[in-house]
């Protein structure tokens, strides 16, 4: 019923590379990338999708998990974005992918009767045009109401505040999910995979050279269209792309749950931005900076200097400051920027360019998560134009995303199938809100080889059964993918979750046909890395 990305099929699909001409090939297994491959398969066009890592390993995974409008771009007068972002909003929770969107609440304190109006106002803006009934419309509290909802908050921080609502997913699973839902149309998906030189010939872009990083065995992959959705790296393979794309980091910390008391996501102005408070099962995430990088696109780095900026935001208006000690985890991620006048990156706007630099080769630019489908079909648009046949449009707007398909039924039956699973409730709807309908290959899983619904022992949140998922199913072919995209134990745990990392390698060393010394010799990477990513950011987790 589902694509299954496992080794077998990407062995498979190495093998096809050099004996089949593609309509398009897609560079690129970010969200955009992978949008486009979606909606070129599913016009019926021959697709190959190659990414040099794995799926959402760069900006993808690395977001702040939200899917919105950008309530602060109304405050910028960019209101074409942000009724784009809010329509694509709307259909994810309602039509595309409700397994894996759902809304949360948020609460902007206010500091004066001006501000109330101001804010409110916008917020009915942006309420109206997302849509009415789309998610339930903002509410304004007196403080009483507002510290009743947000006990944590100084009572000197606020005057009052106003509720509303966004989304919000798991950028990773998403983009992952979206890359299966390309293989179930038709399309051959392919990670590890680099792209290291485009083919011309007379002048015109035809395919290009590809190595696979686990053998190094490389390809030549013919294509009549080639679309780079690259991101940081959009300047790589061409020198004429006709715009900058400028990088931006957001940094984002996570801390326990209990250790804020909130019912609601939080979010505050701050002298560049603004800063969110937003719940993520059993923690918060804290974001996020908006600062210029000019380094390396592969190592965005989390510094002292970022944890104290954030820190010192969010405690501004906490009863109970944070400290170093209650910080869990924390992540860095580029923003792929178009280039503009303002200096500021936080200024810079998120509309997306579409650009042909050489005959036959498309690249595909900034925007915005929550935009990921819209930029897809445009590149798809401007690719599929002069192929000499009748292509279809764009039909992904109407093409639920891999695990929406009976997900509202599980959801209703979610008791009996946990009592037939003999699991509990709680653990369904784990599994549910992770893979909707997917979820029946994770409880066929279980009912095989019961050891399978055991939870992971340094990260009870997650089954046995979904480390072994995610390389059977979901293309995972190292630590890195399981424990950092296909889970969230990387940042959801100290020390990067190498408290798991034994366990972790042992469920996946079968599956990925390892020997004992392939085993311990990724544990030994995946830990050394670990401990330098967290040496870099002066983290107290490294004692």
């Amino acid at each position: 019923m589902f694509a299954r990305l496992d080794p077998a099929r990407r062995a498979a699909a190495l093998t096809s590379l050099d004996d089949t001409e593609f309509d398009v090939l897609v560079i690129g297994g970010g969200v955009v990338g992978a949008g486009a491959a979606l909606d070129a398969a599913s016009r019926g066009l021959q697709v190959a999708l190659v990414e040099a890592h794995d799926w959402a390993a760069g900006t993808s995974s690395r977001s702040s998990k939200l899917i919105h409008g950008g309530l602060r771009y109304l405050e910028q007068r960019d209101f074409k974005l942000v009724r784009e972002a809010l329509k694509e909003r709307g259909l994810l929770l309602r039509r595309l992918a409700p397994h894996l969107v759902r809304p949360v609440p948020f609460l902007f304190p206010l500091n004066s009767a001006w501000e109330r109006a101001y804010v409110g106002a916008g917020v009915l803006l942006y309420d109206s045009i997302g849509g009415a009934g789309a998610l339930p419309m903002h509410r304004h509290l007196s403080r009483r109401k507002a510290l009743e909802v947000a006990p944590a908050l100084r009572p000197d921080a606020l005057t009052g505040a106003v509720r509303y609502f966004d989304a919000q997913m798991d950028d990773a699973r998403f983009a992952t999910a979206i890359v299966r839902t390309a293989a179930q149309h038709g399309a051959t998906v392919l990670s590890r995979v680099k792209a290291t030189a485009l083919v011309r010939t007379d002048g015109v872009v035809t395919g290009a050279r590809v190595q696979d990083v686990l053998s190094g065995q490389t390809h030549e992959v013919r294509a009549r269209r080639v679309i780079g959705a690259t991101g940081v790296w959009t300047g790589e393979l061409s020198q004429d792309v006709p715009f900058r794309v400028r990088m931006s980091k957001g940094v984002h910390l996570l801390v326990p749950r209990e250790r804020i008391e909130l019912g609601t996501g939080l979010i505050t102005r701050t002298e560049k931005s603004v800063l969110f408070v937003i719940p993520w099962g059993s923690y918060w995430i804290i974001g996020t900076t908006d600062t210029p990088w000019e380094d390396d696109p592969a190592g965005p780095t989390v510094t002292s200097e970022d944890i104290e900026y954030l820190l010192q935001h969010v405690n501004a208006v906490l009863r109970d400051p944070l400290t170093l000690d209650d910080i869990v985890g924390s992540y860095a991620g580029l923003r792929p920027l178009l280039d503009g006048a303002s200096g500021e990156t936080a200024k810079l706007s998120r509309e997306h360019a579409v650009a042909e630099p050489e005959p036959g080769y498309f690249v595909i630019a900034g925007g915005k998560y929550t935009t990921y489908r819209v930029m897809a079909a445009d590149v798809v648009d401007a690719a599929a134009h002069g192929l000499g046949q009748a292509v279809a449009p764009s039909l992904t707007d109407r093409l639920p995303i891999c695990g929406a398909v009976g997900y509202q039924e599980l959801w209703a039956d979610r008791a009996g199938i946990a009592a037939r699973a003999g699991l509990p409730v709680s653990t369904v709807e784990h599994l549910l809100n992770r893979y909707g309908s997917a979820t029946t290959d994770l409880l066929a899983m279980i009912e095989h080889d019961r050891a399978l619904a055991a939870p992971i022992e340094a990260a009870g949140e997650y089954l046995a059964a979904e480390v072994v998922y995610a390389v059977t199913h979901e293309g995972a072919l190292d630590l890195d993918d399981v424990l950092c995209r296909r889970t969230r134990i990387a940042i959801e745990h100290p020390c990067r979750g190498i408290a798991a990392l034994d366990q972790v390698a042992d469920l996946i060393s079968g599956p990925l046909g390892w020997t004992p010394a392939a085993r311990d010799a990724a544990v030994k990477a995946y830990r050394a890395a670990a401990l330098e990513e967290l040496a870099a950011q002066h983290s107290p987790a490294v004692a």
